[in-house]
């Protein structure tokens, strides 16, 4: 279980530094293209998560995400017991890689976002197709190949960056983890709320609908 917690602390803070740091450097070397930025942001964060997806799979299951935990144990393919400190570690790995992405760039360590944007209908019904389509490739690749899981993960998430207004948090961790980073990456801590909850009622959707189409 210390192997586990390790590996799922690990590879969500590296998944944190991807999102944060990509978006720090693309927002620093963009010159203002928004556009541009987003896109090296997703590539950065696609290419992180299939390389810690790839090398923690074997030892934790890579779920580095409290809903893709949540949503394991509703399926019984992981213990109740072991769902808090899953998620525990997914919360403090998270923003401790935030806090590394910070000190990679000279920035102040403690901040607190006041990106103001990440809020309303569109986005929060956004985080529910965006996580319900997460689980949908993972899933779907874990019933029918298995190997494939990263790069699915990965590609995924790219292209959601883009087809959602949210660009795609789908995660409670990286959601609070965001929250104390004021960059390119930040959302506004009173915002976070409603992102977790619209992905939490996106693994009851998931949990209806994955189990019958997966059966």
């Amino acid at each position: 279980m210390t192997q586990k917690l390790m590996a799922e602390f690990i590879g969500t803070a590296f998944l944190l530094i991807g999102v944060v740091g990509s978006g720090i450097m693309a927002e620093t070397l963009s010159d203002g293209n928004v556009a541009l930025a987003l896109l090296a942001n997703a590539i950065a964060t696609g290419a992180m998560l299939y390389a810690i997806i790839t090398t923690m799979g074997p030892i934790s299951g890579a779920h580095f995400n409290p809903a893709v935990t949540l949503a394991f144990a509703l399926r019984g393919e992981h213990a109740w017991k072991d769902v808090l400190p899953y998620i525990a570690v997914q919360i403090v790995g998270g923003i401790i890689g935030v806090w590394a992405a910070h000190i990679m760039f000279d920035l102040s360590i403690l901040q607190t976002s006041t990106t103001m944007h990440r809020t309303g209908t569109a986005q929060w019904f956004s985080e529910v197709i965006a996580t319900f389509g997460l689980l949908f490739v993972i899933f779907g690749g874990v019933r029918h190949k298995p190997d494939t899981v990263p790069t699915l993960v990965g590609l995924y998430i790219t292209g959601a960056y883009w087809f959602t207004s949210s660009t795609s948090f789908a995660n409670p961790a990286v959601t609070i983890a965001r929250g104390f980073s004021d960059t390119f990456a930040g959302i506004y801590p009173g915002h976070a709320p409603m992102f977790i909850v619209m992905q939490i009622v996106a693994v009851g959707i998931g949990h209806v609908v994955l189990t019958r189409l997966f059966r």
